[in-house]
């Protein structure tokens, strides 16, 4: 006979009930863990669902734009007279839109393609690397002897140092009147810190061998040697611009004291100043100069998905580092 005192009686427990006949203690927690655990895999399987589609959606969005965007460029028509252009817009610098490599590339397939009567630089760029206009200056003035095609530069609203530097490299050059033409200069940038670490107490240690191997350290101070030894090597850089310049303007160039000082002037001055030729949009060149007023762009770009590393990834780590260095620099 059971006391109704002891642990689990009915005395201790109101609710309690005995189990059912073959079914031992615990029972309803197991059932109840089997609910949960049910209910949590259809909840996961519900959120795997929702998250494929969502991902599903998303590449065929991605898809679209990529055919979009893949008709949209032109197909240059062999068969058809045209006018070729290549941009060379923003910084010109290694990496770049306008960087040798893509310029050189584009300009290649805008010479070989036998529809093309002549090829069109379409600047808009305030100089950059003259390591990369002297690149492309050179092969321009070669493409243009092996091919037999003429060039023409076009010029939106600037067309400085580096820029310039490419632009003496064609036949004729065109500019708005309001356009920025010139800075026919080179120069070196930097930051110097030395005067302030003295003030807050700052000890720059830098251990290098050889003793201009910390050259232009912005944490060290330049040296009167040092300073001479730069100042040369901008000049020898500016000489050979001021070259290219007088090998491409020729006798249309009406030298002053001003003309390579880095000074930089209005499209309707460079035509006065026989900078440039003429006044004239893209347009224009095509219609009356070339007389072929359909144009095609071969212009080379970084892919969709390149831009996007580059701008999200690689291009922060360069800025970075370019932020920390000095380099000549025509602008």
């Amino acid at each position: 006979m059971t006391d109704p005192h002891l642990p689990g009686g009915p005395d201790r427990d109101p609710s309690y009930s005995s189990p059912p006949p073959g079914q031992a203690p615990g029972w309803e927690r197991a059932a109840l863990e089997r609910l949960a655990f049910s209910a949590l895999a259809e909840q996961k399987s519900t959120r795997r669902w929702k998250t494929f589609v969502r991902l599903s959606w998303l590449a065929f969005f991605i898809v679209v734009a990529w055919i979009a965007l893949a008709k949209a460029a032109p197909t240059p028509d062999k068969t058809t007279a045209h006018t070729a252009v290549v941009e060379i817009k923003g910084e010109i610098a290694a990496g770049a839109d306008a960087s040798a490599e893509f310029v050189i590339a584009a300009m290649r397939s805008a010479f070989e393609d036998e529809g093309a009567q002549a090829v069109v630089l379409l600047i808009n760029s305030p100089g950059g690397s003259p390591v990369q206009a002297g690149i492309i200056n050179d092969e321009v003035r070669r493409l243009k002897a092996l091919h037999k095609k003429p060039v023409y530069a076009v010029v939106e609203e600037t067309c400085a140092s580096a820029a310039y530097y490419i632009a003496v490299s064609a036949d004729q050059i065109f500019v708005d009147k309001a356009s920025i033409v010139g800075s026919i200069g080179v120069l070196m940038d930097g930051f110097g810190f030395t005067g302030l670490m003295e003030k807050l107490g700052v000890e720059r240690r830098l251990l290098t061998a050889g003793e201009n191997k910390g050259f232009l350290d912005p944490f060290s101070p330049v040296t009167e040697k040092q300073r001479a030894f730069a100042l040369a090597m901008l000049e020898q850089i500016h000489q050979q611009f001021i070259g290219a310049v007088k090998a491409g303007r020729g006798d249309r160039l009406k030298e002053t004291p001003d003309t390579f000082s880095g000074l930089f002037w209005s499209g309707e001055q460079a035509v006065q100043l026989g900078l440039a030729d003429h006044l004239g949009n893209l347009d224009y060149v095509a219609r009356e100069v070339v007389k072929a007023e359909e144009v095609i762009d071969y212009t080379r770009r970084d892919n969709v998905a390149e831009r996007l590393a580059k701008r999200f990834g690689a291009a922060i780590g360069e800025g970075s580092v370019r932020a920390l260095r000095s380099l000549p620099v025509l602008r």
